[in-house]
């Protein structure tokens, strides 16, 4: 491949980068949206916010659904990044 051809290829895939960097931003605020009702209502109940179980679990959950490139660890800092997060919010 020529440095013209490696430069639209660049271009191309950075361009179907923006449009699914995108898509997350509009999943993750949606996720973060429930985070904050589910926040409110562990406050109505006088329930702790942190729930290391359920953390576990959604984080447990998506490595094993995961089917790479993305190694097991990577997808668990990612959500563990995520779950941080979203306890913030609901604080």
């Amino acid at each position: 491949m020529g440095a013209d051809e490696a430069v639209v290829k660049l271009q191309s895939c950075r361009g179907r980068i923006d449009l699914l960097d995108g898509r997350i931003l509009e999943l993750l605020n949606e996720r973060a949206a429930i985070a904050l009702e589910i926040g409110g209502a562990k406050r109505e109940a006088g329930l702790p916010v942190v729930e290391l179980s359920r953390e576990r679990a959604v984080i447990d959950g998506a490595v094993s659904r995961s089917r790479g490139p993305l190694s097991p660890a990577a997808i668990e800092n990612i959500y563990t990044a995520i779950m941080l997060e979203m306890r913030r919010l609901q604080e």
